[in-house]
């Protein structure tokens, strides 16, 4: 197919999509099933990997949710609606009780949590003044909701007005709208599903035409409360009963993983009898003094997660068993399968995660298998039908060596003090199959986000030797690239301006992008925020430098003993370094910008040495930002504050510290001084 063939194909199959975007988001009336949506989008992603030139303005894949509608005002949330942690099993959420623990510093697991039924509908978002409602907003983005009060009122489940003795003045109420799955039977017009009729009938601009859906309201949350007199959620949801809202009647308060389970078991169990869809069931920690203190992520909630139900699961055929090689030199082989479709998306691999799994399950070329896809997680290998399994079939034998011929070995995990499970290849950049993952990361859009140079473009570049090093990436040679297949004036062009672009990078955004194993997102901004600059940062690359250095990043919070071993691995290395300094020298890095937020703590410095016996470190320094103040990791002029905490401190810290006449507090006199 010639390039005009190729353009045409793209842009009739991008107008086709357009249009069913149009009816999906804004029509809430899809014309077409989501599989074959999926395999229209999934089909010109592909080609704008392969084509860069296609991809003009913005990609097909950066178009995703549901726009907010000229038709309807927008208005910011007074309190943004957060997503939810989402986990799968028991296992998560046994995860998500001790990070609870650890994090309030509390040993006793037996939290109180109110549980709700995860509501496949729409979000919304009631205020109140004196008991009068006077905004009403979906959700949106999270950030900015569509002003959709007038068709809210239609809905006899929202009382216009409340009353209470102790109504708070300003009150925010949210919840969920729905229609129920008897009422959608009877709908004559046309809707995909329950949520996307109920969806379609908020965004009506008349509000007479959203009153002919009997659409219904389940309130199960609050947003921002003034004056906050309520102590529990589980009072909360009492007196949303006493004011007239629909409260769903499965909601209960559970104690302790036990509980969550029999729960979870039990309104699976009950979930195709219920008269509106859902997909798991959401706990919240009771306390709201303990919401409080855990406070939020940058996208969701400390103290709530979302239990999901089972998995869509399919059945399918083992072709092959490969090994793919990560950016972090992880071994992890992949099933080659007859391609299936499961919820909704066609599955042609499934990963086995590693070798241990192959071995437990016992899985094989040629075996029939379950599949399934939980979420939005890489399709994965649940069991073998050994029924099916042909006589003929041998063990499969994890290899040795990496694709590079390295040998691979299991690191010793410093956290659980065991094996990790997964086989690594320890060549770092020498092993090219690393170096070329590492350069996809780098070009990711959390990294250098540069748009035009995705996986397909550097596997291209790669094997034309055009990229072999991050550096390169700044020193492509463009006159070479547009002789190149598919390459043309225009995407040449798009693409030099979207590297020239990426040299201005943000610290910690530099320090993700490297690829050092254990760094994500969170652990950078940290370092980032140690470091201040790329001149600060470059001391960890000076040998002279790197141990004492690491040895101050151990009060970080965040920052552990598996982090500080990652680093010290990673800057151990001559490679290593020498890339990390090439590429410094090709970029204009930003210092690390931190919010000023006033309070008692405003423009103070503070560090924390020893472990505390009321709140755990981590709570500390939240608490210590939300007061405007700063962490700092090594103790210098600059600090303005050290709290010595009664477990295991740092004599050499404290020492130095009265040396430089700095202020010691111990744990409850810091507590004293914040008045808390």
């Amino acid at each position: 197919m010639n390039k005009q063939d190729i353009k045409k194909k793209y842009n009739k199959e991008k107008k086709l999509l357009q249009k069913y975007n149009h009816h999906y988001f804004n029509l809430d009336s899809p014309l077409v099933p989501d599989s074959t949506y999926d395999q229209i989008k999934n089909q010109l992603i592909k080609l704008e990997k392969e084509f860069p030139y296609l991809k003009v303005k913005e990609s097909i894949q950066d178009q995703v949710g549901a726009p907010v509608l000229k038709k309807f005002k927008k208005i910011k949330h007074s309190k943004p609606m957060l997503s939810l942690s989402n986990t799968f099993n028991a296992d998560g959420i046994e995860d998500f009780i001790s990070k609870i623990s650890n994090y309030l510093n509390i040993k006793n697991k037996n939290f109180d949590f109110s549980s709700e039924l995860k509501i496949d509908g729409i979000s919304a978002s009631l205020t109140y003044e004196n008991g009068i409602l006077i905004k009403g907003l979906s959700r949106g983005d999270g950030i900015i909701g569509e002003d959709i009060l007038e068709n809210l009122k239609t809905i006899r489940q929202i009382p216009r007005k409340i009353s209470d003795i102790n109504l708070p003045k300003l009150l925010e109420i949210r919840g969920e709208v729905y229609l129920g799955k008897t009422d959608f039977k009877k709908l004559n017009k046309t809707f995909a599903n329950p949520r996307n009729a109920a969806g379609g009938s908020l965004r009506q601009k008349d509000p007479k035409e959203t009153k002919k859906i009997p659409l219904k309201f389940f309130a199960y949350g609050f947003g921002i409360i003034n004056p906050m007199i309520y102590k529990t959620q589980s009072e909360f949801i009492s007196k949303l009963k006493k004011w007239g809202f629909s409260v769903n009647p499965h909601n209960i308060l559970v104690n302790g993983l036990k509980e969550i389970e029999n729960h979870h078991k039990n309104i699976e169990s009950l979930r195709s009898s219920l008269d509106y869809d859902i997909d798991g069931i959401v706990f919240k920690i009771n306390d709201l003094s303990l919401q409080k203190r855990l406070g939020n992520t940058s996208n969701s909630p400390r103290w709530a997660t979302a239990y999901k139900f089972s998995s869509v699961k399919a059945t399918s055929v083992i072709k092959d068993i490969v090994i793919q090689v990560g950016r972090t030199g992880a071994i992890t082989p992949v099933a080659k399968i007859e391609p299936v479709t499961v919820g909704g998306v066609v599955v042609s691999n499934a990963t086995l995660h590693n070798e241990d799994e192959i071995n437990r399950k016992d899985v094989r070329v040629g075996d029939t298998i379950i599949v399934q896809r939980a979420g939005d997680v890489i399709p994965q290998v649940v069991s073998v039908n050994f029924d099916k399994r042909k006589r003929n079939s041998k063990k499969f034998i994890f290899p040795n060596k990496c694709l590079c011929g390295s040998k691979i070995q299991k690191e010793f995990n410093l956290s659980t003090k065991k094996e990790d499970a997964v086989r690594r290849c320890t060549k770092g950049y020498d092993c090219s199959f690393i170096a070329k993952e590492r350069l996809k990361h780098i070009v990711s859009k959390e990294a250098f986000n540069i748009d035009g140079l995705g996986k397909k473009v550097i596997d291209q570049f790669w094997k034309l030797n055009l990229i072999k090093n991050p550096s390169d990436i700044f020193e492509l040679d463009f006159n070479r690239i547009k002789k190149l297949d598919g390459w043309g004036e225009l995407s040449v062009k798009n693409l030099k301006l979207a590297i020239e672009q990426a040299k201005n990078i943000s610290l910690n955004r530099f320090i993700y992008s490297i690829g050092i194993r254990h760094i994500g997102q969170e652990n950078a901004k940290i370092l980032a925020s140690f470091f201040k600059s790329i001149s600060q940062f470059s001391n960890i690359l000076k040998k002279n430098n790197r141990d004492e250095l690491l040895e101050n990043l151990n009060d970080l919070n965040g920052i552990g003993e598996t982090q500080i071993f990652s680093l010290k691995n990673f800057f151990n290395k001559k490679k290593n370094i020498d890339i990390v300094q090439k590429l410094i020298t090709k970029l204009k890095i930003q210092d690390f910008k931190e919010m000023n937020i006033k309070g008692k703590l405003s423009n103070t410095n503070v560090m924390f040495t020893g472990g505390f016996e009321k709140i755990s470190r981590s709570e500390a320094k939240t608490l210590t930002e939300n007061l405007g103040g700063k962490v700092l990791g090594s103790v210098s002029k600059k600090l303005n504050i050290l709290v010595v905490g009664n477990s295991k401190p740092t004599k050499k810290k404290i020492d130095k510290a009265k040396e430089l006449k700095i202020k010691i507090y111990s744990e409850n006199e810091w507590y004293k001084f914040l008045n808390i």
